[in-house]
C-alpha cells in the first residue's frame, strides 16, 4: 500500500496560492499562446498578432465555463441544487475533462467563424500541446489525491485521504495513456508529409475517448444503464472519431497505414 505525501500548494505568498493544478492550466494555455504565435510567424495561420490573445482567452473561457456546466449537470446536479452557493467555487475541484473539451471547441468553432480563420487548422495546431498538458492534468489530480480509483488488492494501490481501503492510482493511469497517445499522434504527423486539415485532431478525439472509455472502468463514479457518465461521453467521442475519420480521412489513413501515396 502506498500513499502520495505530496503538497499540492508549490508556493503560498500571504494568501495566494499556488498549486500544481493551476500551474499545469497556466502552463498549458501559454503553450497555446506560443504555438500559435509560432504558426503566425511561419505563415501556418491567418491571424494578426493582436488577435492571438483574443483567441486564447475566448478558448479558457469556453474550456472553464463548458468543464464547469457539465460537471454540475452531469456529474454533481443533486448536490449543487441543494447548495447552489458553490455554483461557482471551481478553486474547490469540479471540472469535467468532456465539457472542458466540448466548450474549448464551440469557442474555438465561433471564433474562427467570425474571423475567418481554418478551424481544422487551428485544431491539428493545438491537439499535441493540449494531449500534454492534459497528461500533466492528471498528474496534478493525482497530486490533489482526486478521481480515484475502485478498491482493489493490486500491490500498486494508494491510500488517498478521504477514500476508504486502497486504490487503483487512475491518475497516473490516464497520465501514462493520454503521454502515449501524445507521442503516437506526434510519430503520425512526423510520418506524414501532408495530411487533410483535422487528421490529427479526430486521431486525438478518438484516442481520448477511447483511453477514457476503458479506465473508466476502474474509477470511483455513479453507474448510469450499465455505464458511467464518463463513459457515455467517452463512447460519443469514439464513435463520433471513427465516423469522421473514415467519412474525411480515409486517404490520410492509408497513406499512414498502408503507405499509399496521398
Amino acid at each position: 500500500m502506498l500513499a502520495p505525501n505530496i503538497d499540492p500548494i508549490i508556493l503560498k505568498i500571504g494568501t495566494l496560492q499556488i498549486s500544481y493544478y493551476a500551474l499545469v492550466y497556466i502552463a498549458g494555455f501559454l503553450a497555446v499562446l506560443f504555438v500559435i504565435k509560432n504558426a503566425i510567424k511561419e505563415k501556418e495561420l491567418n491571424l494578426k498578432n493582436e488577435q492571438v490573445y483574443d483567441l486564447v482567452i475566448f478558448l479558457i473561457l469556453g474550456a472553464l465555463l463548458g468543464a464547469r456546466i457539465f460537471h454540475i449537470l452531469f456529474w454533481n446536479l443533486s448536490y449543487f441544487a441543494a447548495n447552489p452557493g458553490k455554483l461557482f467555487h471551481v478553486w474547490e475541484g469540479g471540472l469535467s475533462f468532456h465539457g472542458g473539451l466540448f466548450g474549448a471547441l464551440l469557442a474555438a468553432a465561433i471564433y474562427t467563424k467570425r474571423k475567418k480563420i481554418n478551424f481544422w487548422k487551428l485544431a491539428d495546431l493545438l491537439t499535441l500541446p493540449a494531449i500534454f498538458f492534459l497528461a500533466l492534468g492528471r498528474i496534478a489530480n493525482f497530486i490533489n489525491q482526486e478521481i480515484v480509483g475502485t478498491i482493489t488488492n493490486f500491490p500498486f494501490c494508494f491510500n488517498f485521504k478521504s477514500h476508504e481501503g486502497c486504490r487503483h492510482p487512475i491518475q497516473l493511469y490516464a497520465a501514462a495513456a493520454r503521454f502515449a497517445l501524445f507521442f503516437f499522434l506526434l510519430y503520425v504527423k512526423k510520418s506524414l508529409k501532408k495530411s487533410q486539415h483535422g487528421f490529427l485532431f479526430w486521431l486525438s478525439i478518438f484516442g481520448l475517448g477511447l483511453g477514457r472509455f476503458f479506465l473508466d472502468f476502474l474509477r470511483e463514479d455513479a453507474i448510469y444503464s450499465g455505464l458511467k457518465t464518463g463513459q457515455w461521453f467517452s463512447l460519443v467521442m469514439v464513435l463520433v472519431g471513427i465516423y469522421a475519420l473514415v467519412k474525411f480521412h480515409k486517404k490520410d489513413l492509408k497513406y499512414f497505414f498502408k503507405n499509399e501515396p496521398l
